[in-house]
Formats: structure tokens, C-alpha cells, sequence
């Protein structure tokens, strides 16, 4: 089951957002957001307290973005975590990426409950380079 989630979220065709895009190279968050722009997928940064990353618009929150991405890739605390898979099930949103160090119980159990397709345990970016 992990490895066909994996390749359904890894459709070519699939719009992300990066929840936790950062403008310091040094973050993982900056590292995704760079590594999925790379890759040629649609992905928009989503981050409160940046205005633009890699020269892209950065969207104060998801619910700011002018198309519904296809998946949310999560790159932030735990708790952040938590309040952003209850805007993904708001929003429609039913395919979520918690980075390693991002994922809580709490909203995995979330997601299971609400019909959202959840991974977790590993990095979209070492799955996505497996792969080409």
C-alpha cells in the first residue's frame, strides 16, 4: 500500500504546496520546495513570513493560493501539522505529505479518520529521486 501511495502522490500531473517553504537554502523546507520546482512539478511555498522564495510568490496560507494543489507537502512542527491537516480537510485537500520530523499522531489519525491519503516516515524528495 505504501509504495502505490507513494506513486499516486508522485504523479507528474499532481499541483503541490510546500507548507514550511523557507527562503534559507539550509532548511528542509527550502530543499523540497527547490527539489519539487526541479523536478517540473507545479509547486507553490506556502510560509506566513515570506514573500517570495526561489523568485516565486509565497502564499501567506493555503487558503491563499489560487489553484487547490493536489497534495500538501508538510515541512513544520508537529503541532503546525495538526492545524494544517484540518485546513487540507476544509479545503478539500485529500493527499498529504508529512515530512520526517513534521508528523504527529494526532494528525495522522486525522487524516486515517477523514478520508485524507496520509504518508509519512519518509522524505518526498529521497521517494521522488528513487523513482527517476
Amino acid at each position: 500500500m505504501k509504495m502505490e501511495l507513494i506513486t499516486k502522490l508522485l504523479e507528474k500531473t499532481n499541483i503541490f504546496a510546500v507548507v514550511g517553504a523557507s527562503k534559507d537554502p539550509e532548511k528542509y523546507g527550502h530543499q523540497v520546495y527547490k527539489d519539487l520546482k526541479g523536478a517540473g512539478y507545479k509547486v507553490y511555498p506556502v510560509n506566513p513570513n515570506a514573500k517570495e522564495i526561489l523568485g516565486d510568490k509565497c502564499y501567506q496560507d493555503l487558503k491563499n493560493l489560487p489553484t487547490k494543489p493536489d497534495v500538501v507537502n508538510i515541512v513544520v512542527p508537529p503541532k503546525v501539522t495538526e492545524k494544517t491537516v484540518k485546513t487540507c480537510k476544509m479545503l478539500g485537500i485529500t493527499k498529504v505529505w508529512m515530512q520526517p520530523g513534521s508528523e504527529s499522531e494526532n494528525a495522522i489519525k486525522f487524516c486515517h479518520e477523514n478520508g485524507i491519503d496520509v504518508m509519512y516516515g519518509t522524505c518526498v524528495m529521497v521517494e521522488r529521486r528513487a523513482r527517476t
